[in-house]
């Protein structure tokens, strides 16, 4: 089940913790009042362990647990069905992992969910990651298949396997929209506000830019905790997306 769809801005945006060490990442999260979702992944996970996820929700946030599963089927069962047991509503596998491993990981997640009374967790396949640009991604990995008809392919499969959404650069937005509508979720990193460093990201969009090609929910990191004044910084992500929903 996909997270439930929302005009509010500060639902729309995830604040990736990327980068802190754990009681940065939470401290940082307790004096942003106005943050509603975090971004844990896998520097933060194997500092803080299923402490991190745990203590960020007793503060209320809710989590997206980014650690992109990648194994045999029963090996990512296992993962999900413990990712899921700490309250992570975004969870996030690997999509070329294949659809067996797809659907063992989904059902695991929702058993394991249901058991520890939370509510169903939204497993996300990542397609192909948004540090990669196209020329690398076909000389590195000697896939010929453009990343332009790579990445649908591997959101098929998972919706095929009964995925609930995807992770996808926003400039795959649009045409996934168009394959995959509501409610399933489209979630995209490689966000970056008008003039902001691009990073390592290469595929990017601004977050008004995103969301009107459709995506449900935005990962920003370093433009907002890298900020002089994040709490102004993320005021300032959530302003632009409500005037682009006027």
């Amino acid at each position: 089940m996909a997270p439930q769809l929302t005009s509010d801005p500060a639902e729309q945006i995830i604040v990736a913790l990327d980068g802190m060490a754990p009681q940065q990442a939470l401290a940082f999260a307790a004096a942003m009042p106005e943050l509603r979702w975090v971004k844990v992944g896998l520097e933060l996970y194997v500092a803080g362990g299923p402490a991190v996820v745990q203590q960020l929700r007793e503060q209320g946030k809710r989590v997206f647990l980014d650690l992109k599963f990648h194994d045999i089927p029963a090996t990512m069962a296992g993962a999900c069905r413990s990712a899921a047991r700490l309250g992570a509503e975004l969870i996030t596998v690997h999509a070329c992992a294949g659809a067996e491993a797809l659907r063992a990981a989904q059902t695991a997640a929702c058993a394991s969910a249901a058991a520890a009374g939370f509510s169903e967790p939204t497993l996300l396949a990542v397609t192909v990651l948004t540090s990669w640009d196209p020329t690398r991604f076909a000389a590195e990995l000697a896939i010929g298949e453009p990343v332009a008809t790579y990445v649908p392919r591997l959101a098929q499969l998972a919706a095929a396997a009964g995925i609930g959404g995807c992770v996808c650069s926003p400039l795959e937005v649009a045409a996934l929209r168009a394959a995959h509508p509501e409610p399933f979720a489209l979630v995209t990193p490689g966000i970056r506000p008008a003039g902001a460093a691009l990073g390592d990201q290469q595929r990017v969009m601004t977050p008004a830019q995103a969301i009107e090609a459709g995506s449900s929910q935005l990962v920003i990191g370093r433009p907002i905790t890298a900020a002089k004044d994040p709490a102004a910084a993320f005021a300032a992500c959530c302003a632009e997306l409500a005037v682009q929903s006027e």
